[in-house]
């Protein structure tokens, strides 16, 4: 995934820019919500694959074995840019694609009326 190139810092942004696409910022920001809990889960699965090469048979709870291995791969994980900032450069970038089947369904009843 490129979320690993993505930049870790906040900025400030400007509101006019989400409202460019949808007109609506409740819109917009539904739209990058929806986008960032993709991204999560993504991650959070992909995390739990590499975490799980590393798990042992036994369950033994008296026993806590700490592995450098799976200490820096969390670490990793853990330095990653949040998934929202991630579905905001997507959505800004115009990575993201979306649609609201009301408003083309409106668009379509317009678009009869006037033949």
């Amino acid at each position: 995934m490129k979320y690993k190139a993505s930049t870790t810092t906040t900025v400030t942004r400007n509101q006019k820019d989400f409202n460019a696409s949808t007109e609506n910022i409740y819109e917009s920001l539904a739209i990058i919500s929806k986008r960032a809990n993709q991204i999560s889960s993504e991650m959070k699965e992909e995390l739990n694959n590499k975490l799980a090469e590393f798990g042992t048979a036994s369950d033994n709870l008296e026993e806590i074995f700490e592995n450098r291995e799976q200490i820096e791969i969390s670490k990793f994980y853990e330095r990653l840019p949040k998934p929202t900032i991630i579905g905001i450069e997507e959505f800004l970038n115009g990575d993201i694609y979306h649609r609201n089947p009301s408003v083309d369904a409106n668009k379509a009843i317009q678009q009869d009326n006037s033949i």
